[in-house]
């Protein structure tokens, strides 16, 4: 099993910024990459960013690129999102994932645990 926290989420005005956290414990070893996730009210969860382990292999969702950065610690088994340039459109619960999967690794239905999630509002 693999337990992931997030952290940092909050209310920010557009054109700010937050930096997300994850941190993820127990078998860690099991997983391939990890990625953020959000879901807005009366939509669908969708990719944010996601990263691999080994490698720090990136992919963005195409609402986020050039805003949003990802990265990890692999010795704090941590990843981090800085989210920049926020706009009312980025409020959203933000989720952690991790997932086993090495192919298509930033495809949500393959990820296999999920933190808690956090909540970040942006107002215009």
């Amino acid at each position: 099993q693999v337990q992931l926290v997030e952290s940092g989420g909050g209310l920010v005005q557009a054109g700010g910024s937050l930096r997300l956290s994850c941190a993820a414990s127990g078998r860690t070893s099991d997983t391939y990459a990890m990625g953020w996730f959000r879901q807005a009210p009366g939509k669908e969860r969708e990719v944010v960013a996601a990263i691999t382990w080994s490698s720090g292999t990136t992919y963005y969702g195409n609402s986020v690129k050039g805003r949003f950065t990802i990265s990890r610690d692999n010795a704090k088994n941590t990843i981090y999102l800085q989210m920049n340039s926020l706009e009312p459109e980025d409020t959203a619960d933000y989720y952690c994932g991790a997932t086993k999967y090495s192919s298509v690794w930033y495809d949500e239905g393959l990820y296999d645990y999920w933190g808690q999630g956090t909540q970040v509002t942006v107002s215009s």
